[in-house]
């Protein structure tokens, strides 16, 4: 399999994707610059965590008009496997690949600390190697990590099942004490319509290690690479 990760100025995640991916799981790794308009065959794209262009407009709002990404909404747009993870959530739905918004965290302040997630379903490309309501600790690192979205779209998200990770507690209650930046229904990450976009606040990449803490996120990893 060949991965894609996708560089922009300010991105500071995608080494840590890929020594996970290159080193741990032997995948082809290749980094693709953000000016660049070709995917290079990559057979999964991932968007990582950072702060592309410094969060100076707005986050991921500049970043979703880089070159490359009109070729990564094409790719999306035949069904292939898509990745955002912190920044790379919010330049999906800056884009449109996913629905909603991202805005400030209810604190009003950057959070840096380690969350407890809620697998919702084992039936995705990114969670087969998981249980349904299983727990997994992964660090977060943003400011603007608070899922926004209105009734109506909010509403076909649950419907649909399209939330792939809910924020809770040690015991799987989410509620808002284990909700650490107010987002709607303590929504971690979510699905497009077709479930090959994901896009998740949580770092799994800096979990997949027993030296970092934990390894949970790397069964996401494991489930994409089955998939494929």
């Amino acid at each position: 399999m060949k991965i894609g990760i996708v560089v922009f100025p300010g991105s500071n995640c995608e080494l840590d994707t890929q020594h996970v991916l290159k080193n741990l799981l032997g995948q082809d790794v290749i980094m693709l610059w953000h000016e660049q308009r070709d995917l290079e065959g990559s057979d999964v794209v991932i968007l990582p965590g950072g702060f592309s262009y410094g969060d100076y407009l707005r986050t991921g709002a500049i970043a979703r008009f880089s070159p490359i990404m009109e070729s990564v909404i094409e790719f999306a747009a035949k069904g292939k496997p898509l990745i955002g993870i912190c920044n790379g959530f919010q330049i999906l739905l800056e884009c449109g690949l996913l629905p909603g918004a991202l805005v400030t965290n209810g604190s009003l302040k950057f959070i840096s600390d380690n969350v407890i997630i809620r697998v919702e379903t084992e039936s995705s490309i990114y969670t087969s190697k998981y249980e349904k309501s299983q727990l997994l600790k992964m660090p977060i690192a943003h400011i603007g990590g608070s899922f926004f979205a209105d009734d109506d779209t909010l509403e076909e998200i649950e419907s649909d099942g399209r939330v792939a990770f809910r924020y809770c507690d040690a015991k799987g209650n989410a509620n808002s004490k284990s909700n650490p930046n107010a987002s709607l229904g303590n929504i971690a990450g979510i699905y497009n319509k077709e479930g090959n976009v994901l896009g998740l606040m949580p770092h799994p990449e800096r979990a997949s290690e027993s030296l970092l803490g934990s390894t949970d996120g790397l069964g996401l990893f494991e489930s994409l690479i089955s998939f494929n």
